[in-house]
């Protein structure tokens, strides 16, 4: 553990000044609607209070998610608003997720028994001798892009040599580096690219700072999407923008896994409640799928800082990442794991190719199972996604 406790050291003081740094507000726009961190990140509960099924007292057990409370995580709030892991004989605490909070350090060091992070990142906090283990992979492709102005002509990763192209860094530049690298364009040579630190929002490209901008399908695409466009006076529209998504580029990497500690989860009982926690998570994301506005409701109850209109888009554009799963909600896709490997050794995340086990699929399977035996959708094979309509700010 001595490696991960350095790791550990290395990227709290990296996240204090990163959580310290001023943002950048775009000049030529409105601020953007981009959460910002909080410093006092408090554990969520349900807004009322629970009480043991029949059979027994509930299991306490806690979540630690990555981010603020946003429709990223809607699967989550779900269960915990509509009771489904209460009806399964849980406790769960929700902790959100800041800029200074790293997922795989608090379910290392025992702060949590649940996790949600990118794979590569779990990946490189093994390899630093973290204890944990992936149990379910609830998103089946990756909600990467990297975003241009239609005039800047930038359609594919070659036209990247030259420009200056936008990252958030801490793990998120991978896909983008792997993509350049696969075009021959090395991002450590300033001869063929330069690397912008971008803050959190798209403030730079909308002040047209940078050429290309690192965004999220759900969150800061949008964002500039709900800003306005100073030389008409109406927001930014898709066909004002070009986008080069990783999932087409052969780059993209699995995001949003749930994980816990190594040792714990060896422990019979504790398999069995992680199997109830699945089950009630996966649940929560069905009802994400199938009750859209009421889900978007429940993200706005527990304390979002954004705005309606950025939920529904969020949430819309979540559910595609999920659905359809063919396997099952929450199943490991080999060979998305395996091209999660690829790039995270071609862009150095990690050194060696994972040992077997840094993954397992039976107690996502159970969990999927006993949905099905309640007549559960858990594949969404004719998912349909919504018509969101993009509301100025996000509003």
């Amino acid at each position: 553990m001595k490696k991960f406790a350095l790791l550990i050291a290395v990227m709290a003081i990296v996240a204090v000044f990163a959580a310290c740094a001023p943002a950048v507000q775009p000049t030529a726009v409105p601020p953007t609607t981009a959460p910002q961190p909080t410093a006092a990140a408090q554990p969520t509960s349900a807004p009322q209070a629970t009480s043991a099924p029949s059979g027994g007292a509930l299991t306490p057990v806690t979540l630690q998610l990555q981010w603020v409370p946003q429709s990223q995580f809607c699967g989550y709030y779900a269960a915990l608003d509509k009771g489904y892991w209460k009806d399964l004989g849980l406790d769960v605490t929700i902790k959100p997720g800041a800029v200074e909070i790293v997922p795989q350090q608090v379910v290392a060091t025992g702060g949590a028994e649940f996790g949600v992070a990118w794979v590569p990142k779990v990946l490189a906090s093994i390899e630093q001798d973290a204890d944990l283990v992936n149990i379910a992979q609830p998103f089946q492709r990756s909600g990467t892009l990297e975003v241009s102005w239609k005039d800047s002509n930038i359609t594919k990763p070659e036209d990247w040599k030259g420009k200056k192209v936008g990252t958030w860094g801490f793990g998120n530049e991978l896909e983008l580096y792997a993509a350049m690298r696969k075009v021959g364009i090395d991002p450590n040579n300033k001869a063929d690219v330069t690397i912008v630190q971008q803050p959190f929002d798209m403030s730079l490209l909308l002040n047209r700072e940078l050429d290309a901008a690192e965004a999220m399908t759900y969150n800061e695409y949008a964002q500039v999407l709900e800003a306005v466009n100073p030389q008409t006076g109406e927001l930014y529209k898709p066909e004002d923008l070009n986008v080069i998504n990783f999932n087409d580029v052969g780059t993209a990497m699995l995001q949003d896994g749930i994980f816990t500690r190594g040792d714990w989860i060896q422990d019979a009982k504790n398999q069995e409640t992680a199997v109830k926690f699945l089950e009630g998570a996966f649940k929560g994301w069905v009802f994400c799928r199938d009750n859209f506005d009421d889900a978007v409701a429940i993200v706005l109850k527990y304390g979002t800082t954004l705005g309606k209109g950025h939920q529904a888009w969020q949430l819309n554009e979540i559910n595609k990442l999920i659905w359809p799963s063919p396997n099952g909600i929450g199943m490991m896709d080999e060979a998305a794991f395996k091209r999660t490997v690829e790039v995270a050794l071609g862009s150095q995340a990690i050194k060696a190719a994972p040992k077997d086990g840094v993954y397992r699929t039976d107690l996502a399977q159970k969990a999927v199972d006993a949905l099905k035996a309640a007549g559960v959708d858990v594949t969404g094979a004719n998912y349909k996604p919504e018509t969101v309509e993009i509301t100025k700010g996000g509003e």
